[in-house]
């Protein structure tokens, strides 16, 4: 098996913005790092709408996604959401870093609450507790009291708040431009290297 660099843990939700936790997916396996990725029922809803891609049940999922996105073995592992005994849903295997993208408002409204509903809410509770990284990309507008509260919540306990607001002082072309800068943001923020997006005065 391939010797990863780092692991890090992905989630998808329900919110629109598919193209960024897919193409943060795919730059994390580009950069060696192995992923823990986990999908909500509401993620593959909107994958399957704003997307080409045709998600596998999760029993394949894994091998579907290793193949799609050139992954070594190992190097993506799918957890369920059911499944409680995952190692992201353990502080004593808590992860280092996570990114859910693209987060959506009940998400957010769970994890300020401390629902644990499911395994990616679970694992944010764990990175919150155990003083891990975690970085939230919501994409909503506008934003209500609620998500703004949910939001200055959460920012207050440590979690890094980076909604999906692509700039355009790089004259972007195309979609994927405004996707890469997103993605190169959070890329940024979890100190991986990155080319999708020159600094600022380069």
């Amino acid at each position: 098996m391939a010797d990863f660099d780092r692991s890090i843990t992905l989630a998808m939700t329900g919110a629109s913005g598919a193209q960024y936790g897919l193409r943060l997916l795919e730059c994390l396996v580009q950069a060696n790092c192995q992923v823990q990725f986990l999908i909500s029922e509401a993620a593959r809803i909107v994958v399957d709408t704003e997307t080409d891609l045709e998600l596998p049940n999760d029993d394949i999922l894994e091998e579907f996604l290793t193949l799609n996105f050139d992954a070594e073995p190992g190097q993506i592992i799918v957890n369920s959401s059911r499944d409680w005994f995952s190692p992201v849903a353990s502080g004593s295997s808590a992860p280092s870093s996570m990114v859910i993208c693209p987060a959506s408002g009940g998400t957010l409204s769970a994890i300020a609450c401390g629902a644990s509903n499911n395994l990616i809410e679970r694992a944010a509770d764990v990175a919150i507790k155990e003083k891990q990284q975690l970085i939230v990309v919501p994409r909503e507008t506008p934003l209500s009291e609620i998500h703004l509260e949910n939001m200055l919540k959460l920012a207050k306990m440590g979690v890094t708040v980076m909604p999906a607001m692509p700039g355009f002082y790089q004259n972007p072309q195309s979609i994927d431009d405004l996707v890469d800068f997103v993605v190169a943001r959070i890329l940024d923020h979890l100190d991986i290297e990155q080319n999708l997006l020159p600094r600022w005065g380069n």
